[in-house]
């Protein structure tokens, strides 16, 4: 299990390789994977694949298919009460225990999102994570987004989340986001008593949306439809789709762990492998 951020750093590079294995694991049924041939396709031993995947995410490749496969993820959407149903009959909040990076969280007022940020001062740097490399936002209010490179593509990364806010002024300052990648990234430093902070700027549904997934905790997911339930609008699915899509908080505020109707891996922002290797790296915190 990752459990500090130097090892992160060398995640960064295992993931390389992990997301080689994922596609692997993800095209295939339990009954078809044949490790011994995956890891001579990734020019490794299967001790060192096995290895590897510990290193990477505290799980085995077989723990880890198993993790991310169709009827785990269906198991993940309880039958009797749905996971937002229980977070709310618990009265849990994302300022309490139920989200696993212990976020405390704000809303942008208004006005700057419609000014598509204008007056806003954005800092940005780009540091390892065990999902490849991410982009990371800061304002003097809280984490703004993170995002993922594919690639090397930087430039496309930032564009991604800068041109939600064109109006913003964006400064390159590595020194100050790196404390927050560790906070992000580092399981050991996610305490209830130092919170993760938070702003989110969007509409008011994406503002809405966004504070419902944080009531998700690891290890669980819930679908589109019943977060439209919770927010009062159940025909609303499609644009809570969207909502979630635009996310720009990525990883914590966890739209990765929102799934279909049937329990299905839908597609994910920053590419649906990447989904399934954050599910299946959390599935290493919760059940390791």
């Amino acid at each position: 299990m990752n459990t500090s951020f130097s090892s992160q750093i060398a995640g960064e590079g295992d993931y390389r390789l992990v997301t080689r294995a994922i596609e692997y694991l993800s095209n295939h049924t339990a009954d078809e994977v044949d490790i011994e041939r995956l890891a001579g396709d990734l020019g490794l031993t299967q001790r060192q694949l096995t290895a590897l995947f510990k290193r990477w995410a505290g799980l085995t490749p077989t723990a880890f298919a198993h993790c991310v496969a169709l009827d785990k993820a269906r198991r993940m959407l309880t039958d009797s009460m749905t996971v937002l149903d229980t977070a709310y009959e618990l009265g849990m909040s994302s300022t309490a225990r139920l989200h696993d990076l212990f976020v405390t969280h704000e809303a942008m007022p208004p006005g700057i999102y419609r000014a598509r940020g204008a007056g806003l001062d954005i800092r940005y740097g780009f540091h390892p994570s065990p999902f490849g490399e991410a982009v990371i936002m800061i304002t003097d209010y809280g984490l703004a987004a993170v995002g993922f490179v594919d690639d090397g593509a930087r430039a496309a990364a930032f564009e991604d989340i800068a041109g939600r806010w064109p109006n913003a002024r964006y400064i390159e300052a590595p020194e100050e986001t790196a404390p927050w990648a560790s906070r992000v990234f580092e399981p050991l430093r996610w305490k209830r008593e130092q919170p993760l902070r938070v702003v989110m700027i969007g509409t008011d549904f994406e503002v809405r949306v966004w504070e419902t997934l944080l009531r998700i905790p690891a290890g669980l997911a819930t679908t589109y439809g019943d977060i439209a339930a919770h927010l009062g609008q159940p025909g609303a699915a499609r644009a809570v789709g969207r909502a979630v899509g635009r996310n720009p908080v990525s990883f914590v505020v966890p739209c990765h762990r929102v799934l279909g109707r049937q329990g299905t891996l839908t597609g994910y922002h920053w590419g649906l492998v990447r989904k399934q290797a954050i599910l299946g790296w959390e599935a290493g915190l919760t059940e390791g």
